[in-house]
């Protein structure tokens, strides 16, 4: 494998010189050139058929990425991840998230154990867990059963569990109220047990360490919130479980430990949610759709890892993404799903691809001097449209977008499904073509309003369309972004897997929390903006 920065290969170098030749051509000369454009650049796989002709690339372009791909050891990073080897240098360790999905006979070794049967042990355990809420049988301190379930928890613990419960909402079980606490600020609590019976309610506590500040502030108060009404410390082992790995930790604050579901050091948060950290969505959805999801999860993963590149869905995602971040200098990438139960699919990405790629050194530590991660954005249409798609079509900005639709709606009603496809169609085809001012002005429009409604077009677009978000449908989906990163984090030769920048602002923060809270006035030695404004906070919080 090359240890050289990818600025440094033959393939980017050959990409470099072949963008300068073709960065201005339009879209719509390149498809009046090949009229089976439309046809050839297309796969399918998976069930999802991905278009990417609408993209500003040629036959030589994806020969050239396909190299880099190539170059840059993507086969054999690939192979190394799968195989358990610890990729992860700056923490030594694995990164398997794929074996969270793999089948029960698979067999992926780590420090020479088989991983496989634990990771089904905990999933049999959250099984029959999800069993005992659903069916009554686990009933709470005063004896009534079960019907809201809490999950607390923050960035991987949270963002992952809401995303795909939001997004597989239409097959839960509407018996159980689910809701998601993560903010630190105390409106996310109060607001999210307002309504609450604490006799009928459950916290999962999310948190690998059972220290993480903001998940523990969060926990503390709903052991404050339930006590309140039950008024007996045995009521916590009823109502609050917890995924961790600190069982001293989840004794101390009252949960039995035989309520503790397990996971591991080399699953990332961002990557966890199949894992017991999924544990609210799996009550939510029941075990059988949950499995289901994760069986599609570990299709996407074989086809990742066995189909060739270029037929590859993650690869070709990832390729696109290098040619327009790194060549093209976009600098974001919208995400815009056609379905609601999608809402929360573009901010689960953004922490997956800007958590992962947002890095600054290579591999060995060196200062890149290339664009790494972009800034991932974006909400379901139509939405979008009547907001910041003007900026997409006419703005001076560069913003590639990836379009995800389904041929058939869970909730048919009326003509709703073939009026939101046909603003699905019709909204890459008016990016990519746009409308001259020769177009503009044949339609009747004044001469000074004609540069007003002209569209260059020539904004490039991914099409990824399936035929139903199903619970299989949403793990492949997640799968193909997470290899997505993965492919991108290996040309830019960084490490995906670790997350530093979250650390500083945390260490900053436990030192600012004692001068907030001593009732004397501490003396402060922050930088004179910072010291000002604690000074002004502590003079003004207290005051009505």
């Amino acid at each position: 494998m090359s240890l050289k920065q990818p600025s440094q290969l033959p393939a980017w170098k050959a990409l470099a010189e072949h963008f300068s030749k073709i960065r201005d051509q339009h879209l719509r000369n390149l498809f009046a050139e090949d009229p089976e454009r439309g046809k050839r650049f297309t796969v399918e796989a998976e069930g999802i058929y991905y278009d990417y002709s609408k993209n500003r690339l040629t036959a030589e372009t994806m020969r050239l990425l396909l190299a880099l791909a190539e170059d840059s050891g993507v086969r054999e990073r690939t192979e190394a991840m799968f195989k358990g080897e610890k990729i992860n240098v700056t923490e030594n360790r694995a990164v398997l998230h794929v074996a969270l999905r793999a089948p029960r006979d698979a067999e992926i070794i780590i420090d020479g154990e088989n991983v496989v049967p634990a990771v089904h042990a905990v999933l049999d355990k959250m099984s029959d867990f999800t069993n005992r809420i659903t069916s009554g049988e686990w009933k709470g301190f005063t004896g009534k059963p079960i019907r809201n379930v809490v999950n607390i928890g923050i960035g991987g613990s949270d963002l992952g569990p809401v995303m795909a419960y939001e997004a597989l909402r239409h097959y839960a079980n509407r018996e159980i109220t689910c809701r998601f606490v993560s903010n630190v600020d105390g409106t996310d609590f109060v607001e999210a047990t307002r309504d609450l019976d604490p006799a009928e309610t459950l916290f999962i506590i999310s948190s690998k360490t059972f220290t993480t500040i903001e998940t523990m502030t969060n926990a503390r108060s709903a052991r404050d919130w339930a006590l309140k009404t039950l008024q007996d410390d045995k009521a916590v082992a009823k109502h609050f479980v917890a995924v961790s790995t600190n069982a001293a930790e989840v004794s101390k604050f009252g949960i039995d430990t035989a309520n503790m579901f397990e996971f591991w050091d080399w699953v990332g948060g961002r990557y966890s949610f199949d894992s017991a950290i999924g544990l609210s969505l799996m009550i939510a959805i029941g075990p059988d759709n949950f499995r289901q999801m994760l069986a599609g999860f570990h299709s996407m993963d074989e086809h990742f890892r066995t189909t060739p590149l270029e037929r590859n869905l993650p690869v070709l995602l990832a390729l696109i993404g290098i040619w327009y971040n790194n060549f093209f200098d976009a600098q974001t990438v919208a995400i815009l799903p056609y379905d609601h139960y999608l809402g929360r699919f573009p901010a689960y990405l953004q922490q997956l691809d800007m958590e992962s790629n947002g890095k600054h050194v290579d591999l060995d530590g060196n200062q890149v001097n290339y664009q790494t991660g972009p800034i991932i954005w974006g909400q379901p249409g139509t939405n979008g449209q009547h907001a910041y798609y003007q900026l997409i079509h006419q703005g001076t900005k560069l913003i590639p977008a990836d379009f995800i639709g389904f041929n058939q709606t869970l909730n048919p009603v009326g003509r709703h499904h073939d009026l939101l496809m046909a603003n699905f169609f019709a909204q890459t085809e008016a990016l990519a073509f746009g409308k001259t001012e020769e177009e503009v002005k044949a339609d009747g429009v004044a001469e000074d309003q004609a540069a007003h409604r002209t569209f260059e077009g020539n904004r490039p677009t991914n099409t990824l369309l399936a035929d139903r978000l199903t619970p299989e449908m949403l793990g492949k989906l997640v799968a193909l972004y997470e290899h997505k990163v993965f492919v991108q984090g290996t040309i830019w030769k960084v490490n995906s897997f670790d997350q530093w920048g979250v650390e500083l602002g945390k260490v900053l923060a436990n030192r600012i929390i004692p001068e907030l809270e001593s009732p004397q006035a501490q003396e402060l030695s922050h930088d004179s903006s910072t010291n000002t404004l604690i000074e002004r906070y502590r003079q003004r919080r207290n005051k009505q």
